[in-house]
């Protein structure tokens, strides 16, 4: 299970202190399938920088998610447990959240020595609770907490640790949760997330950390597909927009690509940083692609 090699992988980093810890970065896309990177045989969809990280570093072809949905397959990640002893076994991460007895990864990385961020979405517990990410190991958040408010790329707000950051978007149709439908579309989290991590590890370059990027993109908005037949939500389709595709294939692969893009610059930053050689890039999914 993912869970049980990422249980090794941390074990393994807190035992090279004596040869210096390594940072690690751990990206974690949102639905993303098996067969839509170039690296495992897509060959419409444009991710040049995963695939030239899959050619230079190592391809997993045998690596399972914890879950089929998202929250139990991030706390399968974050706690090391599977499936059948974890305490959130669905999505309902709103009504159900990690509980102080909780052990986590970044608790343990933290023993270490490292600094942890994490940016993008959490879904283990809401906000008040005692499974927010600061209480659970991470030094800085940014994202969301909660599933549904991840639906929706264009939200009024997005939360740093505790405290709700009010972005330029108008939302429609929400339940109270942060999710709906944008009217005004101005502020896209995915954009938000690539400038956080570029600064998270521009201020933590001089200290170990662990950065778990948990990118939202290709996760659809739900709310949106069921009333509009089209959830995919991207600023462009490009370079997709001259494709016959129908239009949800068309934003789908601009989801997909703009990721890359924006990990290739991550690449670039670590490189300018002078720290590239020093640290650990771990790309995967949460589980497989969706329907809508």
């Amino acid at each position: 299970m993912k869970s049980r090699l990422i249980w090794i992988f941390c074990m393994a980093s807190l035992a090279f202190v004596a040869q210096g810890k390594p940072n690690v970065i751990f990206i974690l896309a949102d639905d993303l399938g098996y067969g839509e990177l170039g690296s495992y045989g897509q060959e419409m969809i444009k991710t040049p920088h995963l695939d030239q990280m899959a050619k230079e570093g190592m391809r997993f072809t045998d690596f399972y998610a914890g879950s089929t949905v998202c929250a139990p397959s991030r706390c399968s990640l974050m706690t090391g447990r599977h499936t059948g002893r974890v305490l959130i076994r669905n999505n309902s991460a709103g009504r159900v959240n990690l509980g102080p007895d909780d052990i986590t990864i970044p608790m343990l990385m933290k023993e270490g020595g490292y600094t942890n961020g994490i940016i993008g979405k959490w879904g283990l517990g809401k906000e008040g609770s005692e499974g927010i990410p600061r209480k659970k190991g991470f030094d800085y958040f940014y994202g969301y907490l909660d599933q549904k408010h991840a639906h929706n790329f264009y939200p009024e707000f997005i939360i740093r640790n505790e405290e709700r950051v009010k972005l330029r978007n108008v939302v429609e149709h929400g339940s109270g949760r942060g999710d709906g439908i944008a009217s005004v579309r101005l502020d896209y989290t995915h954009d938000l997330f690539a400038e956080e991590a570029l600064e998270f590890v521009t201020r933590n370059k001089d200290n170990p950390f662990f950065l778990y990027l948990a990118y939202t993109i290709p996760h659809a908005n739900n709310e949106m597909a069921r009333m509009t037949g089209e959830g995919n939500e991207v600023p462009s389709d490009e370079p997709y927009s001259k494709m016959d595709w129908p239009q949800a294939e068309k934003n789908k692969a601009a989801m997909i690509t703009r990721m890359d893009k924006d990990i290739g610059r991550l690449f670039e930053k670590l490189q300018e940083l002078g720290i590239d050689e020093n640290t650990l890039v771990i790309f995967t999914s949460d589980n497989g692609p969706h329907m809508e």
